[in-house]
């Protein structure tokens, strides 16, 4: 299923449901039917029971608003965490290889001779993200005050099932409730500038809208193979990124191992894959603009779509 949170047009309520076909028409889950249709996260907490009674509505096709009447928001508005992984090799030996563009010398231009640390192949590495600043397809997002380098991130996220720690590699499938785009959107020149400290990101992460996530969220038995998906970035209707999933160094079995090494790992939390190689335009060193519209598209989880909008250009 694909499923949805939304509201209907001129209302703030929200509500959840699932996009029927091609025209994107929307069957609602009714809060009245079942507690856990209430939000997605009830439904995520309800587990195969709540799966089953939603295929169910679905299949008697009640409740069914059409795309004009609907407004997707982010699948899970509030995730319960986010955490963001670095899983792709390629996009890091380019990301680093274009420091120079903020100013810093004596590194290498070559991708292929920038210094990977050993740390970063013996286990995953990763970040806690902000889970109040989550936005959904069609959002403006907002530049923050003084960047000159914005940029977008073309990533895989999943949403967790249940709760587990020490989650061994070969249940964690179990333990995935499905797959969504994620557009972890970067003020640049804060970031770089902040990760001299040792520490972070911060700030080049920490905005309002900065997490985009959808448009739907993909049931994980509709993704038979996550780690073969190809994945493209549009700017304006150009393609500037095109990757595929498989290019993961630690692809999710392995990053729920360790994200949950003595750590409980709870349902509704969402972790990001980083970004997939030449995927953000630091790698390719160019950036974004006021009233650009980014898409970023994978295989089987649709398109999310978000027009940026920079304040210092006069709005």
């Amino acid at each position: 299923m694909k499923l949805v949170t939304f509201s209907l047009q001129g209302e703030e309520r929200q509500r959840i449901g699932a996009v029927l076909d091609e025209s994107g028409a929307v069957c609602e889950f009714a809060a009245s039917a079942a507690p856990h249709f209430g939000s997605m996260l009830a439904l995520i907490d309800a587990g195969e029971r709540g799966l089953e009674e939603a295929r169910g509505v679905l299949l008697k096709r009640e409740n069914v608003h059409e795309a004009g009447g609907v407004r997707l928001l982010a699948p899970v508005p509030e995730p319960r965490q986010m955490r963001d992984a670095l899983c792709f090799e390629k996009h890091l030996r380019q990301a680093r290889a274009n420091r120079h563009l903020f100013g810093f010398e004596g590194f290498p231009r070559d991708p292929a001779k920038v210094d990977v640390p050993a740390v970063w192949y013996d286990q995953p590495i990763y970040y806690k993200a902000n889970r109040f600043s989550v936005v959904g397809p069609d959002v403006d997002v907002i530049v923050p005050r003084s960047e000159t380098r914005f940029d977008y991130e073309l990533e895989l996220g999943v949403f967790l099932s249940r709760k587990g720690k020490d989650i061994r590699p070969e249940d964690a499938y179990d333990h995935i409730f499905g797959y969504c785009i994620f557009n972890d959107f970067t003020a640049r020149t804060a970031q770089l500038r902040e990760m001299t400290g040792q520490l972070g990101p911060a700030k080049g992460k920490d905005f309002d809208t900065g997490n985009a996530m959808g448009p739907w969220l993909v049931t994980a038995d509709e993704v038979p193979d996550p780690h073969n998906l190809t994945m493209v970035a549009r700017i304006n209707g150009e393609e500037w990124s095109r990757g595929n999933s498989g290019e993961m160094h630690h692809k999710f079995p392995a990053v729920l191992a360790h994200i949950s090494s003595d750590e409980t790992l709870h349902a509704g939390e969402f972790i990001g894959s980083g970004t997939v190689g030449s995927g953000c335009g630091l790698e390719l060193g160019r950036f974004l603009k006021h009233g650009d519209l980014v898409e970023l598209e994978i295989e089987g989880l649709g398109i999310l779509r978000n027009r940026v909008v920079d304040r210092s250009a006069g709005v």
